[in-house]
């Protein structure tokens, strides 16, 4: 058994309360829990978040320790194929075995 008089109180039906609407009912010590966010109304979870990205993170780095963009590799209408591989030779077998 617990001890006697060293617990909080606990109140199994606890308001959450945001922008003086309550959201939800769960249990706490407090009887009224008053919050600023909840899933209801942050952009996360509403799907309205921004990504505020308007350069890029990898020009951004770039810029900051001056260091230069690696070329992009030309692409070519009129480039030649590529030769094809060179054939290799087969395997060795295992010594001291003889195929039949």
């Amino acid at each position: 058994m617990p001890k006697a008089n060293i617990h909080p109180q606990w109140y199994p039906t606890a308001k959450v309360i945001c922008n003086g609407e309550v959201v939800a009912v769960v249990g706490s010590t407090k009887p009224e829990l008053h919050v600023d966010t909840w899933s209801g109304n942050h952009p996360f979870f509403t799907g309205t978040q921004k990504i505020i990205d308007t350069e890029g993170r990898v020009e951004r780095f770039l810029r900051k320790y001056k260091m230069d963009a690696p070329p992009a590799p030309a692409v070519s209408d009129t480039a030649e194929p590529a030769e094809p591989p060179a054939k290799t030779a087969p395997a060795p077998t295992a010594k001291g075995k003889k195929k039949k």
